[in-house]
């Protein structure tokens, strides 16, 4: 059981990849980034010297705040978080608890800048499968703020160029089909996502996305969904909207209700 207002590495990765993950805080010194640059996932950077601005960035948020062994710096900023009001929790054991657990965490070399949070990402217009489940992956893994654009196909990179975002799933960009593989298993490869939930997500997009429904026996449905809700909507943010909830319904399914069947009459024996 966590110590008052702790919450221990096992129980922040049940609620990452879900809608109800908390604002998860690094404050770590630069000594200590700079020993080992990543981040758990959706977490960004802040300094325990600015917490007044802090304070305006959580804006009353759920928040848990990491350090580097999960001591001063972590409960000293998460207490002057709840004296202001915010509901504030340390990691217990730190980024070091979370690092010996294997959960994943966010590369910060190699991209577009020292941050993942409030990034624009592009993409072709009218999206079904791969082009739903990539701004799932990014917004409950790598960037919950992230902003995605849909344009014509032939305005992507253009687009892209302009206005400062990442291309995905078009040819010739770095996210983006590899071989057999589709842009979703890039994201998982470039950002160490891998995790048994996601690895099992992943086969069920790639099968869907590739049409190679023999390699996931629920490929067929998600087609089924991703065409059905992209007849539903012209408006392709408010498909990715719905589009989100039917991705949390699968992550919960490939996390920990993939063996879990269905009979008729209830309680059969077969």
């Amino acid at each position: 059981m966590p110590d008052l207002n702790t919450i221990t590495a096992k129980q922040l990765m049940r609620l990452i990849g879900t809608p109800d993950v908390p604002l998860i805080i690094d404050v770590r010194i630069d000594e200590d980034f700079d020993a080992d640059p990543r981040l758990i996932p959706t977490a960004f950077r802040h300094s325990h010297h600015e917490i007044a601005e802090l304070i305006k960035r959580v804006a009353g948020r759920k928040c848990v705040v990491i350090c580097h062994k999960g001591l001063k710096l972590s409960h000293g900023t998460a207490a002057l978080l709840r004296a202001a009001g915010v509901a504030a929790e340390v990691l217990k054991g730190g980024f070091e608890e979370w690092l010996s657990d294997g959960f994943p965490l966010l590369p910060i070399a190699g991209f577009p800048t020292n941050t993942h949070v409030g990034q624009r990402w592009v993409s072709r217009h009218r999206p079904k499968i791969d082009r739903i489940a990539c701004p799932w992956l990014i917004r409950r893994f790598i960037d919950p703020q992230a902003t995605f654009m849909f344009v014509p196909p032939s305005e992507v990179v253009a687009v892209a160029e302009r206005f400062s975002a990442t291309p995905y799933d078009i040819e010739n960009v770095r996210f983006s089909h590899r071989g057999d593989q589709c842009t979703f298993d890039a994201l998982i490869a470039d950002f160490g996502l891998t995790h048994p939930a996601l690895d099992r997500l992943a086969r069920l997009v790639r099968a869907a996305d590739t049409n190679r429904h023999q390699d996931s026996p629920e490929a067929a449905g998600l087609l089924a969904v991703s065409v059905g809700l992209s007849r539903m909507f012209k408006d392709d943010h408010q498909q990715l909207e719905a589009g989100m909830t039917v991705y949390d319904a699968l992550y919960r399914w490939a996390r920990d209700g993939y063996d879990e069947g269905h009979d008729w009459p209830a309680g059969r024996t077969i």
